[in-house]
This record gives structure tokens, sequence and C-alpha cells, in this order.
């Protein structure tokens, strides 16, 4: 009997509000909705560490290598200080393509669903690019240039390896259920070994034909000579596990000329790490 009261009293009260605190002990719905409590995100925070497997392709740029051989054969002449032979190009650009390995280092700070990160990454791959031409360049000088009527350059060769490189990233994702999409920039060093020679020949007016001293064969080399550069790129992590972790990324990288050869390379990588 008492519930049907109180049943009549909400239908009659409900409008007003004046549903009595007795009546509501009966009837759980009259006392308010639940509190909606924070919204939750996968942890990502924290230390973290990984290895990968890459694939890279490397484009490497031959075309101003022999310059500074050439321009140091021709030093103090005047057909190098007018028409600068040395600019000429014997060479032009070669690729490679290897699989690599690596590893990767980092800690992740979290502000809810923002991601920041720094990231210490090592890769071990076997780069190999050459570029070689057996014709020359060969350019006349019509009134003479000093005494030199003619310069030759080539046949020229280059060559070279990229062994291994790491970086320093500085990263930026944002949470997405158990993802995380991210992007980054980095400082990148390698380790490489490069060669570069070619002929030089110059024709004198006086004696007629070849100059003294000439011709030569300048060139320059180095092993295990260091690289610096730039990364950018971007990835996907997948939580799968608390403290399991997959990743996916694409990776550019330009590194600056050494000995005027230029590198630039483009690496796909997947792996998997562990959150601390």
């Amino acid at each position: 009997m008492r519930r049907r009261v109180c049943a009549l009293l909400v239908f009659g009260l409900a409008v007003l509000g004046l549903a009595s605190p007795a009546c509501a002990q009966d009837y759980p719905f009259l006392r308010g909705s639940e509190t909606v409590g924070p919204a939750t995100f996968t942890r990502w925070s924290g230390f973290y560490v990984g290895g990968d497997f890459s694939y890279t392709s490397a484009i490497v740029d031959f075309s101003n290598a022999t310059a500074p051989s050439v321009a140091l054969s021709l030093q103090d002449t005047v057909v190098q200080q007018q028409f600068a032979p040395s600019q000429l190009q014997t060479l032009g650009k070669a690729a490679d393509s290897a699989f690599g390995y690596g590893g990767f280092l980092g800690y992740n700070t979290q502000w809810q669903d923002l991601i920041t990160s720094v990231e210490a990454t090592y890769t071990h791959t076997s780069l190999s690019a050459s570029s070689s031409s057996s014709g020359i360049i060969s350019r006349s000088f019509s009134p003479p240039s000093g005494n030199v009527t003619n310069v030759t350059i080539g046949p020229s060769n280059g060559r070279l390896d990229l062994t291994d490189y790491g970086e320093v990233r500085g990263r930026a994702g944002y949470v997405v259920g158990n993802l995380l999409p991210y992007g980054f920039i980095g400082v990148v060093v390698g380790s490489g070994n490069y060669s570069v020679s070619t002929n030089v020949n110059l024709t004198c007016l006086t004696p007629p034909g070849t100059c003294q001293g000439f011709p030569q064969t300048p060139g320059a080399g180095q092993s295990n000579a260091l690289l610096y550069g730039l990364s950018v790129g971007g990835g996907l992590e997948w939580a799968v596990a608390p403290n399991v972790f997959l990743r996916g990324e694409f990776e550019f990288v330009q590194f600056a000329d050494i000995y005027s050869i230029s590198v630039s390379l483009f690496s796909a990588r997947v792996g998997a790490g562990f959150k601390f």
C-alpha cells in the first residue's frame, strides 16, 4: 500500500520535484545521475627500449665530387682563375638499397593524450654506391688562357659506403586508443668510407704540347669518415599489452656533403619495444 501511495505522489509531484525522501528510497532512479569519471588514456609515459629491422634506399650524388681534386691540381693557374674548369662534372648520381637492423631507447612524457619524447636510435646497414666515367671532358681556350690552350678531365671514379648511423630525435605524438601516431625530427651521425679519383691534363702553347707537371691523377679518400645530417619522419606505435608495443615508421635523412658528395636516405622500419 505504501509503494502505491508513493507512486501516486511521484506521478503528481514529479514536475515540481517534490517527491519525499521516503519515496525516493523506494525509487532509486530519483536519486540523481551518476558522476562521470575522468577520461582515461593508454599509458605511454616513462622509459622504453626496443629493436627494429629496416629497408633503406640511398641516393648518392657524385656530380661535384671531383671539383676539390681538380681545383687542387689547377691551383694558382690562370685557366682555373678565369674559367674554373674544376666545376666541370664528370660523374653523376648512384643509388643502392639494403636491409639493416638496429635499436632504440627513449623516454616519453605524457599529458593525457599528448606525448613528447627524446629518443636515441642506432642502425647498421651495408649501403654502397659508385659512379664512374671512362670518357673525358675537354675544353679549349682561344685566345689561350695564359699559356694553356686546352684542359681535359677524366676518366673519373667515385665510391661511398655507409655502414652505421645513429640519431638523437625529438618526438611528438597523440594517443588514439591503443595507438600512438607520431612525428619526429633529429640529428644524425653516420660512419662510412669514400674515395674519389680523376685525371687532369693541360696542353700548353709554349713549348707546344703537354704542360710541365701534367698529367696529374688527383684524388681523395677516407675510411671511417663521419657524416653529419638531419632526419625527419613519422610513424605509428600500437600498444598490444600494457608494457609491449609494435612500431612502424618512415624516415628521410639528408647528410651534409662530404668531399662534395651528397648522400640522402629513405628508410622504412618495423620493430617492437618494451615500456618500463
